[in-house]
């Protein structure tokens, strides 16, 4: 294992990737936490889209300042800050849970600070490894970071699942804030070397970054993709409560169809970690893409007819088919951006993880008037017909290859 991801073999790394488990696996509790307590309290989809918006719009502002401050600040420091943070807002609303007066405004006003939060920190992760090891285990590094995240959101929501059916969502909030806390005891420990940066003001660093990308037609193209994808097709996660109920599958298994989604995330990961050196890496991109849009066709169709085993299976091959491209979009992105503008650049790359949420809005609105399976259809046929404009007019991505990339 250690040869497959050299990554492992840096102690620093090692501390980081362990004490991630603990963060991120709380941000997949505290997620299903919200959205089930919100659902519960309003039986809304809209409600869960307004949930999404709430924990999208904050990040999206601040991630362009958190790029630079990733660029030109101790990342250790930054990382302890908002560590800190996020676990005393997530104790704040486990005891506002606990003490039976939360209401839907305090679910949405924690969520979009934790959202403000984390568009100072996710800069800062995405951007950290050339400081925790080599260039040679750079990509491992990358796919070890990938594979946190998806590893947790397989495990947490069936288990959160289950926490919240045998207690309350309370519970769920307290492990997430104590989950941030040991991000904080362990990062306290870790050295990390501040990265030079140029003299530039900090708006003038926002400037030079969103140059950088518009004029490059690599990162243009792809993060428009990117970004299309996640707000068109990848939301429907935000609002799974409105297929768990329409299945009358109840918390548990609301927790299982995430965590199908996650084993699936697993899955693609690990496909695209063997095969980042393909020749044929455009196809590749471009066939995970749209086979993802094609299982979630299948999703809505059986959710609509009830069909929960098919829906969990399709849940799976949606996200596997998802995680293939966005760990492989990744890939190609970190491989080829200049360390100097690394934290602005994808920083906003990670501001696709929040169209996600804010995509649910739409659909929360559109399943309001539609249905849900309808509004999930609706959101995959823009994105297919995205890919298939790319495939025939952007054709550096479909030439992409692998071998050349990883050579540079």
């Amino acid at each position: 294992m250690l040869e497959r991801y050299p990554a492992l073999t840096y102690p620093r790394y090692r501390r980081y990737w362990l004490a991630s488990l603990a963060s991120v696996g709380a941000t997949q509790l505290a997620t299903l936490g919200q959205g089930w307590l919100i659902f519960e309290l309003t039986g809304s989809a809209l409600q869960l889209g307004y949930l999404g918006a709430a924990a999208a719009l904050p990040n999206i502002l601040m991630t362009l300042i958190g790029g630079v401050i990733a660029d030109r600040f101790d990342k250790r420091v930054v990382l302890m800050c908002t560590s800190a943070f996020t676990a005393l807002l997530l104790a704040v609303l486990a005891w506002l849970d606990y003490a039976g007066v939360v209401a839907v405004w305090h679910v949405l006003a924690i969520a979009a600070l934790i959202s403000l939060t984390t568009g100072l920190d996710w800069p800062v992760r995405v951007s950290i490894f050339p400081q925790l090891v080599e260039r040679h285990a750079f990509l491992s590094a990358v796919a070890l970071n990938s594979f946190v995240w998806q590893v947790t959101r397989m495990a947490m929501p069936a288990i959160g699942g289950v926490v919240i059916a045998a207690s309350d969502t309370w519970v769920i909030f307290a492990f997430g804030s104590l989950g941030f806390l040991t991000m904080f005891a362990v990062i306290s420990r870790i050295h990390v070397a501040m990265a030079d940066h140029s003299g530039a003001s900090p708006l003038g660093q926002v400037k030079e970054g969103i140059h950088f990308i518009w004029t490059s037609p690599l990162f243009r193209w792809l993060l428009l993709l990117t970004f299309v994808g996640m707000f068109f097709a990848q939301s429907h996660i935000q609002i799974m409560p409105v297929f768990a109920d329409l299945l009358q599958v109840g918390e548990s298994g609301y927790g299982y169809l995430l965590s199908a989604g996650g084993i699936g995330s697993v899955v693609g990961t690990l496909v695209m970690g063997g095969a980042q050196q393909q020749a044929r890496l455009g196809h590749l991109l471009f066939g995970s893409a749209a086979m993802s849009v094609v299982s979630l066709f299948g999703f809505a169709a059986c959710a609509k007819a009830g069909w929960y085993p098919a829906v969990l299976l399709l849940s799976f091959t949606t996200s596997a088919f998802a995680s293939t491209f966005m760990v492989g979009s990744m890939a190609v992105l970190q491989l080829t951006v200049p360390d100097a503008l690394r934290g602005r650049v994808m920083g906003f790359h990670t501001m696709g993880y929040s169209l996600m949420p804010l995509g649910g809005l739409f659909l929360g609105a559109l399943a309001e008037l539609l249905g849900a399976a309808a509004a999930v259809t609706l959101g995959g046929s823009v994105y297919l017909l995205c890919i298939a404009w790319m495939v025939f007019s952007v054709p550096m991505l479909r030439r992409l290859d692998g071998r050349s990339l990883s050579a540079a």
